[in-house]
């Protein structure tokens, strides 16, 4: 076989559905919407809202969730039918390996990789600004040196804040490796019971805060561009790219296919049903935040008790928030940490990583290294640096994967026409495409640093394939 050839080789979709599962299918569409519901309700409506509406987009914030939100829909669908057709672990890394060839493949699962350590790491330092808050309200006071990033990133610069070390993030971390370590269906079980507390805690904000909107403070809806992405069309795009991120949450549900009992009609549900659910949260929870304060007020590290905060009669509703948003993000923190460790898992069967992650424990059956390999490494990027850093290059990482799933579509449309689908996306050509424009476009609207950042993990990345993976490839061995 050339080495072009051997770069471009695909993995038959036999082989990926014939493969050995280790793991216990336990999950059915209840927990799967459950992940995806506990993946989406999370630093997106209780952080990125009122930041990205304070420094990005104004009142007009709705509009870019709604923007977010048609990226997202278009991007599911795709998922949709490709977790009916291959319900194995890996999400967008096996749909590229089955469509555009390994080194490809590569390249989308190292950066999905990226996209969950991101999330967990930058979750874990909203979920830090809110049991902060939390505490303070009881009485009780953690050292501002304990509780913040050593490193700011504002205007793409990246500046020394005097602080020690984010110690809240690293310790939600380590909690939840542990409870992940022990088993999915316990895991699962866990994030139920949150999602029912954050979603209450949700509801009660939109019908108690609905009653103390002023609807002047929509006024302007879009204001004016103040230069670069503040404010104006520019800072809506931009502010549907920051919140991007935070609809993730349906492609973890992708990832937990092999675990799940019936995966050909419960994945696809499992997607639709939870993103359905979150984005219409999402819209009506930024329309009541923006109209509770002026929208600059909002830049703080828990906007939503920020919101509370200026009106007493809600001081009631301020702390259940506060004690819902650290439930909430802890379920987001939980999924996020399955589905890599799980992604990680697939790479290694293939070949591409070494065998260390793919190790699954004897009496837990879960992939036990990779789960403590992904908290030990996603607590150190909570500790040291900023929610924006890493929630924009989350953003990135996600739309470009998107992006490859959307396009897989219309790939595998044309070279397995007959494999069965349990979902098909309609009007493929056009919703396909859509999809693939509407990632890319969000995609431009990111900083050259933050491009920058994402070359540099590529980099890393083609390092490790060269290295290692090229290597000792399985499907390379194979066809030797």
């Amino acid at each position: 076989m050339s080495l072009l050839r051997s770069l471009f080789a695909i993995k038959p979709v036999e082989s990926s559905l014939s493969a050995d599962n280790s793991l216990k299918r336990t999950l059915g569409l209840k927990e799967l919407i459950v992940l995806g519901v506990g993946a989406v309700i999370g630093a997106g409506i209780f952080v990125i809202t009122g930041q990205t509406a304070a420094e990005h987009a104004g009142p007009a914030i709705t509009l870019s969730f709604v923007i977010a939100g048609l990226a997202a829909a278009l991007a599911a669908l795709s998922y949709a039918e490709f977790a009916a057709m291959l319900p194995v672990s890996g999400s967008a890394y096996v749909y590229a390996y089955a469509t555009f060839g390994e080194l490809l493949a590569w390249f989308i699962g190292w950066n999905v990789v990226a996209e969950y350590l991101l999330a967990v790491s930058s979750v874990a330092v909203g979920w830090s600004g809110y049991s902060v808050g939390l505490l303070h309200s009881l009485g009780l006071q953690i050292p501002d040196v304990l509780t913040h990033a050593p490193l700011s990133f504002k205007d793409g610069q990246l500046a020394v804040t005097g602080a020690w070390f984010n110690l809240p993030a690293v310790l939600v971390v380590a909690a939840l490796t542990g409870l992940l370590y022990r088993g999915t269906q316990q895991s699962t079980l866990f994030a139920s019971m949150v999602v029912v507390l954050k979603v209450i805690v949700v509801l009660l904000f939109v019908v108690f805060g609905l009653q103390y909107v002023d609807p002047a403070l929509w006024t302007p809806y879009m204001p004016a561009n103040q230069g670069g992405d503040h404010y104006g069309w520019s800072g809506v795009f931009r502010a549907a790219t920051s919140v991007f991120f935070a609809y993730i949450g349906f492609d973890a549900v992708a990832t937990a296919a092999q675990e799940t009992r019936n995966p050909q009609r419960n994945v696809p549900m499992g997607i639709l049903i939870s993103l359905a659910i979150c984005t219409v949260l999402y819209i009506i929870v930024a329309a009541v935040l923006t109209g509770l304060v002026p929208y600059p007020q909002l830049a703080t590290a828990e906007p939503v008790a920020t919101a509370l905060a200026a009106h007493p009669q809600l001081a009631w509703l301020k702390l259940l928030t506060q004690v819902g948003a650290v439930a909430g993000l802890t379920s987001v923190i939980l999924v996020m940490h399955l589905g890599l460790s799980r992604i990680l898992y697939s790479m290694a069967g293939d070949g591409l990583l070494p065998r260390f992650f793919g190790a699954v424990h004897a009496q837990h059956r879960t992939p036990h290294r990779t789960t403590l390999l992904v908290g030990l490494v996603g607590g150190l990027l909570a500790a040291v640096f900023p929610l924006s850093l890493l929630g924009d290059l989350l953003s990135m990482g996600t739309l470009l994967a998107f992006s490859t799933v959307c396009i897989g579509v219309l790939v595998l449309r044309r070279t397995h026409p007959n494999l069965p689908r349990g979902f098909r996306v309609p009007a493929a050509p056009v919703t396909c495409t859509l999809g693939v424009v509407v990632c890319l476009f969000l995609l431009l609207q990111m900083n050259k640093e933050n491009w920058l950042l994402l070359a540099g993990w590529t980099a890393v990345g083609m390092l490790i394939y060269i290295g290692y993976g090229f290597r000792h490839s399985r499907l390379r061995r194979a066809s030797k």
